[in-house]
């Protein structure tokens, strides 16, 4: 399988890249500053490095145009100015459209997630207004692609710990998982994201997930 990584360099996309190439696939690493990527641990002859911008339309197109799916782990800052998260799913999913590439797995965060009560999760009375930013942003990146014709999921994770997978985490649909640690390891994120293109099972949902 051909994947295309957007946010490759981060905690969970240098894992998604890490992990990808160890099961076998051919995987195209985008992004701004990916040369650090080539290193003797990883089999450089599946991993294609592309310098681009996610949010120039010719970048996103060739780096996703012959893939068989993308995984996107884009990052940006923190103070809802970066819209890295919400414009660039946008591109990508347009991108992704033209050039007939339909299956994409997304992270975002759990502020996305349906509150039990009804509504996103970063509505509700309590969440911290310092999160209320980025959490935005990856509702608007969950919009986008809901919005879109493709086959998406967006996973949505709480606090990322920089750690290896670890094997031991729970998922759910729509909700957060029960019980809920509201950690995860990276490494457990970029696993799922690889086993939902490998045997799709949560098309056109957002997951929640926590370690075990």
């Amino acid at each position: 399988m051909i994947i295309t990584v957007f946010g490759a360099t981060g905690q969970v996309g240098k894992r998604i890249v890490r992990y990808a190439l160890a099961k076998g696939h051919a995987v195209r690493a985008f992004g701004r500053n990916v040369t650090g990527l080539i290193d003797e641990d990883i089999r450089v002859n599946k991993l294609e490095v592309i310098k681009g911008f996610v949010f120039e339309e010719d970048d996103v197109y060739k780096a996703v145009n012959g893939a068989d799916a993308v995984l996107s782990a884009l990052g940006g800052g923190f103070d809802g100015v970066d819209k890295t998260r919400s414009l660039g799913i946008k591109n990508i999913a347009s991108q992704m459209q033209k050039a007939g590439v339909q299956r994409i797995v997304a992270l975002g965060g759990s502020g996305t997630l349906e509150a039990r009560g009804g509504g996103f999760i970063m509505e509700q009375p309590g969440f911290p207004n310092e999160f209320l930013p980025v959490a935005r942003e990856h509702t608007q990146a969950f919009l986008n692609l809901q919005q879109s014709d493709l086959d998406w999921t967006f996973v949505c994770a709480p606090t990322i710990n920089d750690e290896d997978a670890t094997g031991n985490y729970i998922t759910n649909d729509t909700y957060p998982p029960t019980p809920n640690k509201n950690f995860i390891a990276a490494g457990d994120i970029a696993d799922f994201m690889i086993k939902e293109i490998e045997q799709p099972g949560h098309v056109k949902q957002r997951v929640g997930m926590s370690a075990a």
